[in-house]
């Protein structure tokens, strides 16, 4: 057994010294967004001590699949189990990734909360803690974990770059991009941070800004595990298609967003969302659809996180695939389970997740009345199924788009006028008001939409 420290300082026990490389791979790799992470799974070995164990583990669980528990109990049994004892700081995450392993989030949650209290620089927890909190809209809970650490963790660039992104979630935009631009006066290779600060520019409208600014960090993502790359191209798409410029964000699809690891549901996600948005503002995206369906089809039964089977289902139903039905069925009984369930989270299953569902469903069938009723019903409670502002703006286009083709009209414009107050450079809504005006016989403000 050797007593070891990480690139942080934080104690590790480990079998054998020789594994320390792996395990600052995990923990430097995660808290940058690189693909180093999963060099601790490459190893011949995985080091039998009850930390690596457990980091192998969470890198199963990353899955976001069904399969995930499955491919990761071998190591969290393992890393309960080791004879080799381990200091409460490394147990207390290993606990927190085995009731992760066993749905038990509340409890993860807990403990990576003690371990932020405990061991504020170990911010591999503060990163898991905080992806926890992110799918279940705990966008509070974030900041606060965040800032647990803040005192022990303010050298850490990427420290700077996951409390920015907790702000911009709470909404202190300011406060959101003081912490990200700090992050990246630290380190100009900081990409969460870099995430952090397209999510405030995108919020307040600053696109022509974004845009560029994106554009001029593109270089430095490199080495990044491909949700991080190709989840910051998305946001440079985003940018440019509210800026109409669709012949780039085709571009950007194929070249960047599209095709670096297609089996990851990040990516399918990424890819769903961007082609939907783009078929919203009538832009014809050709065969694309049909190289993203088989990648769908494998996702029918995983009810992992309901943000992430909406869009499954959305890509499913859009290309006419029986196996929509098979998924929305799925989601039927899981929400019946989760209604039983004591944990608050569970309830966004029924109550949230399923009439998002049937009303993404409803939009791809061309029943816009159902899918109004239904997405209506979902949109004032959407934060509590996961995902970014930025990403669930998918689901009020999908709402907005409905109440267009079903002629309610009166209803679709106070959508829009309030979504060009927020977005004065969009181009995308500069048109789409315009055409609603006029069909509105509102000529005069037709004209002023470009204005």
């Amino acid at each position: 057994m050797s007593l070891c420290a990480d690139l942080l300082g934080n104690p590790v026990t480990l079998g054998d010294s020789s594994s320390l490389g792996g395990v600052d791979d995990f923990v430097g790799g995660f808290m940058a967004c690189e693909s180093r992470a999963v060099n601790l799974l490459l190893a011949p070995v995985v080091d039998p001590a009850p930390l690596p164990q457990a980091y192998a583990a969470a890198l199963h669980m990353f899955a976001e699949s069904a399969n995930g528990p499955r491919n990761a109990r071998p190591y969290i049994d393992q890393a309960l189990n080791s004879p080799l004892q381990a200091t409460p700081q490394e147990m207390r995450f290993v606990h927190a990734v085995a009731a992760w392993v066993n749905g038990d989030l509340p409890l993860a949650i807990q403990l990576h909360e003690e371990q932020a209290r405990e061991c504020p620089r170990d911010l591999a927890s503060l990163k898991l803690g905080q992806y926890h909190l992110f799918n279940r809209g705990d966008a509070p809970g974030m900041l606060k974990l965040a800032l647990a650490c803040k005192s022990e963790a303010a050298d850490v660039p990427y420290f700077h770059g996951m409390l920015a992104f907790a702000w911009e979630q709470c909404h202190f935009l300011k406060e959101a991009e003081d912490a990200a631009k700090h992050a990246l006066s630290l380190t100009t290779k900081e990409p969460w941070a870099q995430h952090a600060l397209a999510h405030v520019m995108l919020t307040q409208g600053r696109l022509h800004e974004g845009l560029n600014f994106m554009q001029d960090a593109s270089p430095g993502w490199t080495g990044l595990n491909s949700f991080m790359v190709t989840h910051n191209w998305w946001h440079q798409a985003v940018f440019a298609l509210e800026l109409a410029q669709h012949d780039e964000v085709l571009r950007l699809y194929d070249a960047e967003i599209w095709g670096v690891e297609k089996s990851y549901s990040q990516d399918q996600i990424g890819a769903v969302s961007l082609l939907a948005r783009l078929e919203l503002a009538g832009v014809n995206v050709g065969k694309r659809w049909d190289d993203v369906m088989p990648y769908l089809l494998t996702r029918t039964q995983d009810q992992f996180l309901p943000f992430l089977d909406l869009q499954y289902l959305y890509g499913l139903a859009r290309c006419g695939r029986p196996e929509a039905d098979e998924l929305l069925q799925n989601i039927e009984q899981h929400s019946e389970l989760a209604s039983q369930s004591s944990d608050a989270w569970q309830q966004a299953w029924p109550r949230v997740c399923l009439p998002a569902a049937r009303g993404l469903m409803a939009h791809a069938q061309g029943n816009f009345e159902r899918a109004v009723d239904q997405l209506g019903l979902a949109l004032p409670r959407l934060a509590e199924i996961g995902g970014s502002h930025a990403q669930r703006d998918l689901f009020e286009l999908f709402y907005l788009d409905a109440l267009i083709r079903c002629g309610k009209l009166a209803g679709a414009q106070h959508v829009v006028q309030q979504r060009c107050l927020q977005q004065p450079e969009s181009l995308r809504l500069k048109q789409q008001a315009s055409t609603l005006y006029a069909s509105l016989g509102l000529s005069n403000l037709a004209s002023r939409a470009w204005s």
